[in-house]
């Protein structure tokens, strides 16, 4: 299982970082051509626009598989410890559900929807840019049943800690 999540983190990241870079680059060339050629180029700004989505989801994906998705832990901290599992799988079922309804299923219809449509400079159906919304929900659905698996198991803390409260931990320890 931690070979699957490590896999499709690293798969994630790539995927995020090819989407900045030709962003970062179709952008530069979208100056290069407004500005010194005076002659924009009509389709790299609309290109961006469909990789900062592309970006933004696959990103979204990996704060799920990092259970980074803001939390408000003051409740569930101050229940027992079998409460506090049962709430924590409760929140990534939650997740789940989202994914699967609005992600994946809704996703499948508008993605369905649009392939009758084009993009207006790079031809293209509309639809193959919306491929993410079914694909981000599936990854999401992976990485959630993951956590739930790994909150049963004991193998992941119930609740998500923050960077800071590592730190203090760590400090604590250095102290005594």
């Amino acid at each position: 299982m931690k070979q699957l999540r490590n896999a499709l983190t690293h798969l994630l990241n790539g995927l995020a970082g090819v989407s900045f870079l030709a962003m970062v680059v179709l952008t530069c060339w979208q100056v290069v051509t407004r500005y010194l050629l005076q002659n924009p180029s009509s389709w790299s700004e609309e290109l961006v626009s469909y990789l900062f989505a592309w970006m933004a989801l696959l990103g979204a994906s990996l704060v799920t598989s990092e259970r980074g998705h803001m939390n408000i832990p003051v409740i569930v901290e101050r229940l027992p410890g079998g409460l506090k599992t049962a709430f924590s799988v409760f929140a990534e079922l939650v997740a789940f559900a989202f994914s699967a309804v609005i992600l994946v299923l809704g996703g499948v219809q508008i993605t369905s929807l649009a392939m009758g449509q084009m993009t207006s400079s790079l031809g293209v159906a509309i639809g193959v840019f919306y491929i993410v919304l079914p694909l981000c929900g599936v990854l999401n659905m992976v990485y959630t049943a993951m956590n739930i698996y790994d909150i049963v198991k004991g193998n992941i803390p119930v609740l998500p800690t923050s960077e800071e409260d590592s730190l203090v931990d760590n400090l604590k320890k250095e102290e005594a």
